[in-house]
């Protein structure tokens, strides 16, 4: 298939230029799936596998087939997609209706419309594994030159999707901290309202709070903030 190496270079500009302040993980993996399917050759359809320990999903696709497939491969427990993630490898099927492999699903894609399938594995971070399922649909969609500027794509692509984790992962664990702190903030405003009224100490005045809390069964900030409304109103 026919490809300009230009579409290539701006592909790969495309990904250095996605700014984290203005997308989220998600945003970025649904980003990284669109421009491979515009931009590798070859390519029908594109999905995103993510897997976690033991668990897998696909976090991104540009369509139902590839979708379907990659869960019938999480079903399974087997497949290129799988393979690619877990083996850290690339996978190629150049045709998928002789390929035996996986328990039969190179039929299964056969008879879905997809002839052919790359999948290649997608780095991210210490506890996610990844790859990137490139679904073509006549069999050896994917010569020579497409794989090779698909890895090369799966490494910037790998470069965005690790900067876009962890960028994810330090704003929740700023937001979980802002939290924690404010509900530090209003336990310690609830103490000294019992403090002052029951004219007991700081631990008695938490043991309350933690007494109420399970009687209630609610959570002991939302038992503080309660008071100190309730304070605040008279």
């Amino acid at each position: 298939m026919a490809h300009d190496p230009t579409d290539a270079a701006a592909a790969l500009a495309e990904l250095g230029r996605i700014k984290l302040s203005e997308t989220d993980l998600d945003g970025v993996l649904h980003q990284v799936a669109d421009l491979a399917r515009r931009t590798l050759p070859g390519a029908g359809e594109v999905s995103i596998t993510l897997l976690r320990g033991r668990r897998a999903a696909t976090a991104a696709q540009t369509g139902g087939t590839s979708l379907r497939l990659d869960e019938l491969q999480y079903e399974r427990g087997a497949g290129p997609c799988l393979t690619a993630a877990a083996e850290k490898i690339t996978v190629e099927v150049p045709d998928t209706a002789t390929d035996d492999r996986w328990d039969g699903w190179g039929a299964e894609a056969a008879r879905a419309g997809m002839g052919s399938v790359l999948s290649l594995s997608l780095p991210i971070g210490e506890s996610v594994r990844g790859a990137l399922n490139v679904y073509g649909g006549p069999a050896r969609a994917f010569d020579a030159a497409a794989v090779t500027l698909a890895e090369t794509f799966v490494r910037y692509a790998a470069v965005a999707l690790a900067n876009a984790h962890l960028y994810d992962t330090t704003a929740s664990l700023a937001q979980h901290m802002q939290a924690a702190m404010e509900s530090r903030a209003v336990i310690e405003q609830a103490k000294g309202i019992i403090m002052g009224e029951r004219r007991c100490s700081a631990d008695e005045a938490f043991a309350i709070l933690t007494r109420v809390s399970q009687d209630s069964n609610r959570k002991l900030r939302d038992v503080a903030a309660a008071l100190v409304e309730r304070t605040q109103r008279g």
